[in-house]
C-alpha cells in the first residue's frame, strides 16, 4: 500500500499541479462534495469520463498559450 495520503485527506496545498486540475473539474461539474465525502472511487465511470476530457481540453489551452 502507498505511504501517500489518500485524496480526501490532502489539502488544496498539499495536491500537485494534476491533482489541483482534477479536483477544480470535477468542482466545475459539481462532484466536489462526494469526492471529499467518499473518494475517487465514489464516481462512475462517465463522471470520470467527462472529468478527463476537460483536463486534456485545459491542458491542451494552456499548452497553447
Amino acid at each position: 500500500m502507498s505511504k501517500d495520503k489518500e485524496f480526501t485527506e490532502k489539502s488544496f496545498d498539499e495536491m500537485d499541479e494534476k491533482e489541483r486540475l482534477k479536483f477544480e473539474t470535477a468542482k466545475e461539474l459539481g462532484l466536489a462534495d462526494r469526492l471529499m465525502k467518499n473518494g475517487w472511487k465514489s464516481l462512475s465511470a462517465s463522471e470520470t469520463g467527462k472529468i478527463g476530457g476537460l483536463m486534456n481540453r485545459k491542458m491542451k489551452d494552456n499548452n497553447k498559450r
